[in-house]
């Protein structure tokens, strides 16, 4: 029997693990939020970095890619990979997931997705909802091992429009990250002319 996975944030354009079919689509009653924070990827235990969890929300949708994994030992290696890469994810769903803009049936059932719960006892990293300009600026400053958050959230983008998918949030977020880089270079560019 197949095991399938959801990726809806750096999976979808980094996986990590071999699958033998990947399919773009969405799973229902779910958005995709910057809420968790990241301590071993995009950031530090000083300063986090912040990634994408899921929150339930009746009526939305999320986009990304389900992957489908047949053979018994690579089962074993994706799972032993995403137990470490989302090891600050504390719970495990199974979701139907959909294809096509009107699917009214699942192309698959019971598709396994990590999320970072609300929970700070169970989820240290918890962060939650800020201002979308406050989520941009610590966006912009933290870094982890991983390199930049500025990376995983263009990156992320990138992939969805790769696919096809609009992400408002993921749009505008990316957006209000371009525009304090902008002004931060413009800054520098100042200070610097200023010190000639």
């Amino acid at each position: 029997m197949a095991m399938w996975v959801f990726g809806y944030g750096s999976l979808i354009w980094k996986t990590g693990f071999p699958f033998d079919e990947s399919l773009p689509g969405f799973i229902k009653g779910y958005r995709r939020v910057f809420h968790q924070g990241s301590t071993d990827h995009r950031g530090t235990l000083d300063f986090p970095g912040r990634t994408v969890t899921l929150e339930a929300a009746h009526g939305e949708v999320c986009c990304g890619v389900a992957y489908k994994i047949t053979k018994e030992e690579d089962k074993r290696d994706a799972l032993m990979h995403l137990e470490v890469r989302e090891k600050q994810y504390d719970q495990k769903e199974y979701v139907d997931f959909f294809t096509g803009s009107n699917a009214s049936e699942p192309a698959v059932t019971g598709v396994m997705v990590y999320i970072a719960s609300p929970d700070k006892k169970s989820n240290n990293n918890y962060l939650g909802p800020a201002p979308l300009e406050d989520i941009a600026k610590q966006i912009v400053l933290a870094k982890g091992p991983s390199g930049p958050n500025r990376d995983y959230i263009f990156n992320l983008e990138e992939a969805l429009a790769q696919l096809g998918f609009k992400d408002k949030h993921v749009t505008d977020l990316a957006n209000q990250v371009r525009r304090i880089l902008s002004e931060t270079q413009e800054l520098d560019i100042d200070a610097t002319a200023n010190n000639v």
